[in-house]
């Protein structure tokens, strides 16, 4: 396999990966149901699908608008890896303790979702779905693809995540009853670890971008 094509089929896998996994939507099944439980099947397949586009299309924004806010703020991207490295730590610390990340849901906002009939846009496509975490990520991954194909397959990476988010949350029951708490529980902890890896590489990354350390090889 040719060189170019290793690496575009690398960057490809961990941003797939790294945006599956804050996005998350395995974990947010209970939480779902819990604000559609009176609910009808074709109304939550409705929420699943408006939460999916809000999620879509909130972080292809920021995706777009990133290195243009790196320059109108003068953020480096060494420094924003390392402070993005530093809240993927904090959120995949969360998900290996089998919680909720609160930068993605916090008990108020659940409660709130209960109490309205239209949860698409808010609270479940932002802050559930994509939240600071993903945006966060996201905008890395658009710092470090130089490249119009390495760009693309950050974009091809978010319509995969929302619309595996549109088929999970639109079949909340059945992925329910498959998995079980047990078995979401068991998936977020497996994610977590595997963000706290790449939070640490993140880091690593900036911290030898400043100078500070030594670049961790792969």
């Amino acid at each position: 396999m040719p060189a170019e094509v290793s690496q575009a089929v690398q960057f490809f896998l961990v941003t797939l990966s790294s945006i599956f996994f804050l996005v998350d939507p395995f974990a947010l099944v209970p939480t779902f149901l819990a604000m559609t439980a009176n609910s009808t099947s074709a109304h939550r397949r409705l929420m699943a699908k408006r939460a999916s586009w809000t999620c879509f299309l909130l972080l292809t924004a920021f995706a777009f608008a990133g290195t243009f806010v790196f320059d109108i703020l003068g953020i480096t991207l060494p420094a924003f890896k390392i402070a993005g490295g530093i809240i993927l730590l904090l959120i995949g610390i969360d998900m290996v303790q089998a919680r909720r990340p609160a930068t993605n849901e916090t008990a108020s906002e659940a409660s709130e979702g209960c109490q309205k009939e239209d949860i698409g846009i808010v609270p479940l496509g932002m802050p559930m779905l994509a939240g600071p975490g993903s945006i966060s990520t996201v905008m890395v991954l658009i710092g470090t693809a130089r490249t119009p194909t390495k760009f693309s397959l950050v974009v091809l990476a978010l319509a995969l995540t929302a619309l595996s988010a549109y088929l999970i949350l639109g079949a909340a029951e059945r992925v329910r009853t498959m998995l079980g708490e047990t078995g979401i529980h068991i998936l977020s902890r497996i994610m977590g670890m595997l963000l706290m890896a790449l939070a640490v590489q993140f880091i690593a990354d900036g911290l030898a971008a400043l100078g500070f350390a030594k670049a961790l090889s792969r």
